[in-house]
């Protein structure tokens, strides 16, 4: 597939959409989103599982082109966006040979902001932050005035222990939709999810894919062997595969360990084709995509006064940053928008709700958001080592953003 301008991967797009239909003239997710992809998969497998955004499974499957099943599984590769994918698939030859079906050239949206967290939640329950309540890698807690990080669901802010930390909130207390997972083991319907023994039981994953049988492995390719012997029935199968985010993050999404790292991912995936019952659906797709940051273009909140100004907690994460005000969030949004000019979308709240960037806001939810949505254009990344560790804020890939490369994933279908 031919490669687009790197300035037009990294311009920012229209916020995507929520809904059953397909996007029109210009429009982008609605049908085609994230929060589809399990919808559309329980009307694949004959147990079709409506959600708050998406009321019509059948309409997902047949947008996203799924065809029925006896059995099905959904691999999400953390952090392998559509672009990336495409910039280095001469080294994923299984992945290669599944895009030349037209089918899965065609991208599709994560939510916003385009980060693990919210895109877990996106994912597992078929909505949107709105009503997860999940908008980010830190956002104000539910309770409290203090910020919570979402992936422990610990205080970011609390001095680093050797034991386990407590999380401040329950997951089910924060994000109070039912996962599709949960919904089809109601009707009945085997669902696995297979993955690493650190994540079982672990808050995110409590949070956005509860209700699942959570079977763990040390190693991939025996992670991949349990997906494939749990789709011999009939059901639902879910492997989670992190390599490509976690590489990204500490060495850089286009150097020589990521595209090795990318290598070992499609033989993974190649093994679960040939390891699946036949007859099974297999449907890969990501969480969000990766772009790598420009030192030159790192901005330190801490180094500039007026972005300090009437900000209480600096939440979110390099990419997309969510604003605590003090001051009217008219008047940081103005300050922002003198200091950053075109290198980010300023927005308030209540304009960034106005645009949809999060869905449907639940009341409950809104007051955990930012009063300033702030989303990185190009390679820039703003940081503040008031609070972060250097290595925070020096990530050399990072996303959150609405880019195109890092809203555009994967959903490739296969039939094992």
């Amino acid at each position: 597939m031919e490669m687009l301008e790197r300035n037009e991967l990294l311009g920012l797009v229209p916020t995507a959409t929520y809904g059953d239909r397909l996007p029109q003239n210009g429009e982008r997710g609605g049908a085609l989103h994230l929060s589809s992809v399990l919808p559309a998969l329980s009307s694949a497998i004959g147990h079709p599982v409506p959600t708050k955004v998406h009321h019509d499974p059948k309409a997902l499957q047949n947008a996203l082109g799924f065809p029925d099943a006896r059995s099905a599984i959904v691999v999400l590769v953390d952090g392998l966006g559509f672009w990336n994918l495409n910039e280095r698939i001469g080294h994923a030859p299984y992945l290669r040979s599944l895009m030349k079906d037209g089918a899965n050239r065609r991208p599709i949206s994560t939510c916003a902001p385009s980060t693990t967290t919210a895109a877990m939640g996106t994912f597992g329950t078929g909505t949107c932050p709105g009503l997860t309540g999940m908008a980010g890698y830190t956002q104000l807690a539910p309770t409290g005035d203090r910020l919570i990080q979402l992936i422990q669901f610990k205080d970011p802010l609390a001095p680093k222990t050797n034991g386990p930390v407590a999380p401040i909130v329950k997951p089910d207390e924060l994000q109070r939709q039912i996962t599709v997972f949960e919904a089809l083991t109601a009707q009945g319907v085997p669902v696995t999810s297979s993955g690493l023994a650190k994540f079982k039981g672990s808050p995110l994953t409590e949070a956005a894919l509860r209700g699942s049988e959570y079977v763990a492995n040390v190693t991939p390719r025996d992670r991949v062997r349990a997906a494939a012997r749990a789709a011999r029935k009939p059901g639902l199968s879910y492997l989670y595969i992190r390599d490509a985010d976690k590489v990204g993050h500490n060495s850089g999404w286009d150097c020589d360990k990521w595209v090795a790292t990318f290598e070992h991912i499609d033989a993974q995936l190649a093994l679960l084709a040939r390891e699946a019952p036949k007859g099974t659906l297999i449907v890969i797709t990501a969480d969000h995509g990766m772009v790598n940051a420009d030192p030159a273009e790192r901005i330190d909140i801490a180094q500039e006064p007026a972005l300090q100004r009437g900000v209480r907690f600096v939440g979110g994460e390099p990419r997309a940053v969510m604003l605590y005000a003090d001051d009217d969030p008219d008047d940081v949004a103005a300050r922002w928008r003198d200091v950053l000019g075109d290198r980010a979308l300023v927005r308030t709240k209540a304009q960034a709700m106005h645009d949809g960037l999060f869905g449907v806001v639940d009341p409950r939810v809104e007051p955990m958001l930012g009063d300033v949505i702030v989303q990185a254009s190009g390679e820039v990344t703003i940081v503040d080592s008031r609070t972060q560790a250097d290595k925070a804020t020096r990530l050399p890939s990072v996303h959150g953003s609405q880019t195109m490369q890092e809203m555009d994933i994967p959903c490739i279908i296969d039939i094992a």
